[in-house]
């Protein structure tokens, strides 16, 4: 906590106004010549939309990022906070966070007048400097700008008194960071009334004037097909945003899988430590990257990175349960999990659907074997399973499940001539579960590549010649 806490103290520490931003600027300049990342819990965005950010808060602009759904801009938005002093002073007790050097409302003009140096302060930690709000059709004036306070009228004060106004959310954003999310969705008065403050700083609350020198930076969020569609966003609007910052999704397998282990760290659930082969976690990755390109699947709508999280978390929650049930001391998924993913994925897909009862079903399988296939093809070699194929070339099949013990794959995985080399070449599974993951994965891989039939029953898939 600071030391100081009246303005006489406060102007003895040497303290001198500073607009926020300039205070980003400051905190920005430090960090890159300390050689330090902003928003460092996003990945993927370091040779594109940083650098874009970085000129943008250099340059003191309000910036609007545009991207699909999943594409981290409610992650940078908040992330920028972290640019802000860890404390500011204000005036105590005032509602808009006034500058005990540069106060701008009425209030604390006249208790600076009235008390100078003996005013009380207080200090804003970075939180408090930070407000949100999501756009949708019914935010008012009110909301945002403010209203003719009543109770404040019956007290006394005329209407025309700046003091009967309750501040809205970005006056009380005053010497902060203030963020709107789905921009477009705002009804157009408002979004006059928006740019109005932005740039001439004056409002209009009922007909009352009030000039507020407001000291905020704006960042917004937006879908690219809303913001540039016609009669969704005015242009006076758009003009007060300096710069646009488009977002993307991860360029590549890697950076989403990196994504993966910084969002769904994997320890242990319920005393059993959670193992996650590296073809699972890349399946699930790459199925996401499948939907990104698929023609079965509405793209304008984006397939968020939400959708590998949350099938991460589903597939390894469907081994969970089998480790539970089956009173295994070890957590770990195998590729009979991933038809759990449909739960998790149905409601994030919007599909281009060629008939009314076309089902969920077949365009997620289609992703899967896609996805399983280029994960199979960039960790083993299939000319190296020759001998699996002729074992199975010979009559012989095998059953898995995901409600099997994973000790029920070992004699099969001993029977099968060359099925263990090949789950060595894929790791150092040293565990009967991790051999299991494996040897489905060799099983399946063989059936993608037209080398062995399957034939599903329930919950037991058969692989056989």
């Amino acid at each position: 906590m600071r030391p100081e806490t009246t303005v006489a103290e406060l102007r003895r520490s040497g303290y001198r106004p500073e607009t926020v931003r300039d205070e980003m600027r400051r905190n920005m300049i430090g960090a890159l010549s300390r050689g330090e990342r902003i928003l460092p819990n996003v990945v993927g965005y370091e040779n594109t939309v940083l650098p874009e950010v970085e000129n943008a808060i250099l340059s003191g602009h309000h910036m609007v990022f545009l991207g699909e759904r999943g594409q981290a801009k409610s992650r940078m938005i908040r992330g920028l906070v972290e640019l802000l002093d860890p404390e500011v002073p204000a005036v105590a007790g005032c509602e808009i966070h006034c500058d005990p050097m540069a106060p701008i409302c009425r209030r604390c003009k006249a208790l600076l007048a009235r008390d100078g140096d003996a005013v009380a302060i207080a200090w804003l930690t970075r939180e408090d400097r930070f407000g949100e709000k999501l756009a949708t059709p019914d935010v008012s004036i009110a909301d945002l700008i403010g209203e003719i306070d009543p109770i404040k009228v019956a007290e006394g004060r005329y209407l025309a008194d700046e003091e009967a106004i309750h501040y809205g959310l970005v006056p009380r954003t005053n010497r902060g960071i203030f963020a709107i999310n789905e921009l477009p969705d705002l009804m157009e008065k408002i979004q006059v009334g928006l740019f109005n403050l932005m740039e001439e700083r004056d409002v209009q609350i009922k007909g009352f004037k009030v000039r507020l020198p407001l000291d905020v930076v704006i960042v917004a969020s937006a879908n690219p097909e809303d913001y540039t569609s016609r009669g969704r966003i005015i242009t006076p609007l758009k003009d007060r945003f300096d710069v646009q910052i488009r977002t993307h999704y991860p360029a590549d397998v890697e950076t989403e899988i990196v994504i993966l282990d910084q969002e769904v760290p994997t320890t242990e659930r319920g005393g059993r430590p959670v193992r996650v082969p590296d073809f699972v976690k890349a399946i699930v990755a790459q199925l996401t990257f499948e939907a990104r390109r698929s023609s079965d699947v509405n793209q304008s709508s984006g397939v968020s990175v939400r959708v590998t999280l949350n099938n991460y978390e589903t597939v390894i929650a469907n081994a969970e349960r089998r480790a539970v049930r089956l009173g295994e001391n070890e957590i770990v998924p195998r590729i009979s999990d991933l038809h759990a993913v449909s739960a998790s994925m149905m409601g994030k897909l919007e599909l281009e659907y060629t008939g009314d009862d076309r089902a969920f079903e077949a365009p997620l399988e289609r992703l899967m074997n896609r996805a399983i296939l280029a994960v199979f093809d960039r960790s083993i070699a299939i000319d190296r399973l020759g001998r699996v194929s002729e074992y199975f070339a010979n009559g012989w099949g095998v059953e898995v499940s995901d409600r099997m013990r994973a000790e029920e794959y070992l004699e099969g995985i001993r029977a099968i001539p060359g099925l263990r080399e090949a789950i060595d070449d894929l790791g150092s599974f040293e565990s009967p579960a991790l051999m299991a993951a494996a040897a489905e994965f060799v099983f399946e891989g063989l059936h993608l590549h037209q080398k062995l039939n399957k034939d599903v029953d329930g919950g037991r898939t058969t692989y056989r010649s």
